[in-house]
């Protein structure tokens, strides 16, 4: 990910390409992100907006789909809206699509083409936005799975998320321990980086971070560097051997000492 601050908005623009393979069928699907801009940073609501193209591809067929997230300009007053297509391998529109990428998206049955000009089906709704949740301002508009991300679960490796206990302090609305908690856990995490960096500079790059869960390989699809999960989490997670994971939350004590306010 990179990100450009320009003054009175942010933008954010994704790196790398995403898959998803349907294993009953072996279709493989990848595709690009959009552009994320936060607008007002310094003044004003802010408000978020999405722009640029992603283009979808299916590597055992060839066929692609273009969809495009228009920018907000104040010249149209159109927010949100996207258009696109799905396209045969060589290139025949099959399909138009066309919505808003906050509330719902249709398609269309592409009846005959000339160039850019198609005549069209009738239309046909694939998505719509569920309903908030109750009292959704006061969750940050998450969606149920969002509110759901860091509910705990036994038998995770100690470095999952979850496990953080600052998050889970301000979870749970002590805010003021949260904060010393966060504190604390960033002194170790900058210990423990110098600590790094004297080895490697002593020893060479042999001594630099190796990911636990993950390793580096070339997408022989995209051509593009990728960090590929080898699959020995689950493995771990079953025989609950994780004496490969590092120490990087505060033990059990210093989380109970400080929870208690002792600090």
């Amino acid at each position: 990910m990179t990100s450009k601050f320009r003054g009175m908005y942010l933008q954010v623009f994704p790196i790398g390409t995403s898959h998803f393979i349907v294993k009953s069928t072996g279709h493989h699907y990848t595709w690009n992100k959009v552009c994320t801009t936060v607008n007002n940073i310094i003044v004003g609501k802010l408000w978020v907006d999405q722009s640029g193209e992603i283009v979808v591809k299916e590597h055992e067929t060839g066929a692609k789909a273009h969809v495009k997230f228009h920018p907000y300009t104040y010249m149209s007053r159109e927010q949100r809206r996207v258009t696109g297509g799905v396209f045969s391998p060589d290139g025949t529109p099959k399909y138009s699509l066309k919505g808003t990428w906050d509330s719902s998206m249709s398609c269309a049955v592409v009846r005959s083409a000339n160039g850019s000009e198609w005549d069209v089906g009738e239309q046909e709704t694939m998505w719509v936005k569920n309903e908030a949740l109750p009292n959704a301002e006061k969750i940050y508009h998450f969606t149920a799975m969002a509110c759901a991300l860091n509910e705990p679960e036994e038998g995770v490796a100690p470095t999952d998320s979850r496990n953080r206990p600052d998050q889970r302090l301000m979870e749970n609305r002590n805010f003021p321990d949260a904060n010393v908690m966060k504190v604390r856990l960033e002194e170790g995490q900058r210990t423990r980086r110098r600590a790094r960096e004297a080895r490697i500079a002593a020893e060479g790059p042999s001594a630099k971070y190796q990911p636990k869960w993950f390793e580096k390989k070339v997408d022989e699809i995209t051509g593009e560097e990728i960090w590929r999960f080898t699959g020995e989490y689950w493995t771990c997670k079953e025989t609950q051997d994780f004496d490969r994971c590092p120490s990087i939350y505060l033990d059990d004590e210093v989380v109970s000492e400080i929870s208690e306010g002792d600090t």
